[in-house]
């Protein structure tokens, strides 16, 4: 009996061991480096990029030209957070949702509209209506109003020199192209909304955008669908996207490194991506950590954290290296980092 038990604890002595040296072979192995070269979406200095939330969705109505402007005016180097779907005839218009009945004074699914049609109707998108799970209009529709709640129109933002207001009164539909081009320098955050068919042939779309713009370093795509980033990766392993082509997993591929990071096997990691894009906790665990964003930056990958309304979050955020804080108040954020700049 007393053998039996020796030799019990000298196998399990000697898996413990193998376990051990396995784990500190793994520990001193070279990471995958996910994203080669320099990365535009790790933080320039100390402080994390200002990134606004669909262009600070609680100052001026989101995904506005105008919302956008007003972030620009807050700060130059900004980086835009917006969100598209492809309209009927084929344009990726900026919208948080994949229906109009939300954010404007018509209804309708995006994919029915034409852009063509949004214009010459002058929809206007300055608007905070109550909608159902589907998105639609469920109640009566309400303007759009700023913290102070009052009514905002085009004239309120500060534009640069030689930049005029679209329309005296409303906020008009604004596309990815209209970002792309009236803010050439500046990073940007693309997440598709809409899956399936629609999603597929809103990516197509959007990459042939950065294609015409030459884009691809300062645009990341990004997107809650798994099948769509499933495409981004198989895109990037066939070749047919520009090495400088950057994207960010949902909660799936969030998980993914956030396991193998606990369990000290992230080299196994080897997504091709740039940017993790998550809340401070999610599902009881805390994301927002000097630990996390270290493991990330081994890898060189970026980690930005949204929707971050509250100036102690953002200071904590700071104190832990984060790359970039999402935002609804470009404005408050602004005033919390020139506490580091006095």
């Amino acid at each position: 009996m007393e053998a039996k038990k020796r030799n019990f604890l000298i196998i399990l002595c000697s898996v413990l061991l193998v376990v051990l040296v396995a784990y500190l072979v793994i520990a001193f192995v070279p990471k995958n480096i996910n994203h080669k070269g320099a990365n535009p979406m790790r933080k320039d200095g100390k402080l994390p990029i200002l990134i606004a939330h669909g262009g600070g969705n609680r100052e001026f109505p989101d995904n506005t030209l105008e919302a956008f402007y007003n972030a620009y005016s807050v700060d130059e180097n900004v980086m835009m957070e917006t969100d598209v779907s492809i309209t009927k005839d084929g344009v990726i218009l900026l919208s948080h949702d994949t229906t109009i009945d939300r954010k404007t004074d018509n209804v309708g699914e995006i994919s029915e509209w034409n852009y063509t049609d949004l214009i010459a109707m002058e929809v206007d998108f300055s608007y905070t209506n109550p909608t159902d799970g589907n998105q639609q209009l469920s109640g009566e529709r309400k303007r759009f109003t700023n913290p102070d709640g009052v009514e905002v129109t085009p004239h309120d933002v500060l534009y640069p020199e030689g930049v005029e207001p679209r329309h005296a009164t409303k906020f008009l539909a604004t596309t990815l192209e209209d970002l792309l081009v009236s803010f050439p320098y500046n990073r940007i955050n693309v997440e598709i909304k809409q899956e399936g068919e629609l999603g597929k042939k809103a990516f197509e779309a959007t990459v042939k955008l950065l294609e015409k713009y030459d884009a691809f370093d300062r645009v990341v795509l990004a997107s809650f669908h798994d099948e769509l980033y499933d495409l981004y990766q198989a895109r990037q392993n066939d070749g047919s996207l520009p090495k400088e082509f950057m994207c960010s997993p949902g909660i799936g591929g969030v998980v993914k490194f956030y396991i193998l990071h606990c369990l000290q096997l992230d080299l196994f990691f080897a997504d091709k991506m740039s940017v993790f894009q998550l809340p401070m906790e999610e599902y009881g665990i805390n994301l927002a950590t000097k630990e996390f964003v270290a493991k990330a930056h081994a890898h060189n990958l970026a980690v930005h954290y949204w929707t971050i309304n509250n100036p102690d979050d953002m200071r904590y955020l700071i104190s832990i290296g984060a790359d970039g804080i999402m935002t609804d108040y470009p404005h408050l954020l602004k005033e919390v980092y020139n506490e580091y700049t006095k």
